[in-house]
């Protein structure tokens, strides 16, 4: 018994010969030019999260806050704790929102901690714009 085209177990397709014209030769794969594009795509991640990190993840400058007081239309008393290396310095950035949500108050507050001390508590006095609902503690860096 002779094959036909409906015994053939190939699984790539079968052209009549001279109808569809010749089929083009497969491409040339550039391995290089992937690798390439890998290398750099890490690259950029690694750029972005490193300043990412550098920005918001350093963990050695940690910030509580404990409470906040005072509320009157123009101040907010913030009380905060931040954790620094012991006998360093931070600088950390507050604001005041009030109920809508508006910023109302943003400064950065200088924190010294005393030698052997690596959670100083801080009070600070927030001049606000409008009234106060919360006070916030955005992040804290080492300071310069």
């Amino acid at each position: 018994m002779t094959e036909t085209n409906a015994t053939r177990s190939s699984d790539a397709p079968v052209f009549p010969a001279d109808r569809y014209g010749h089929r083009r030769a497969p491409r040339r794969r550039r391995p290089w030019l992937r690798a390439l594009l890998v290398v750099a795509l890490v690259a950029v991640l690694g750029l972005a999260s490193a300043r990412l990190y550098r920005q918001y993840g350093d963990p050695t400058y940690d910030a509580q806050v404990i409470t906040y007081t005072d509320i009157t239309d123009s101040q907010l008393r913030l009380v905060f704790r931040v954790t620094v290396p012991a006998g360093g310095s931070a600088i950390c950035a507050v604001r005041a929102r009030s109920r809508d949500g508006a910023e109302v108050a943003r400064e950065e507050v200088r924190v010294d901690a005393p030698a052997g001390e690596r959670q100083p508590v801080v009070e600070h006095q927030l001049t606000t714009t409008g009234k106060a609902l919360v006070g916030e503690v955005l992040r804290c860096r080492a300071a310069d």
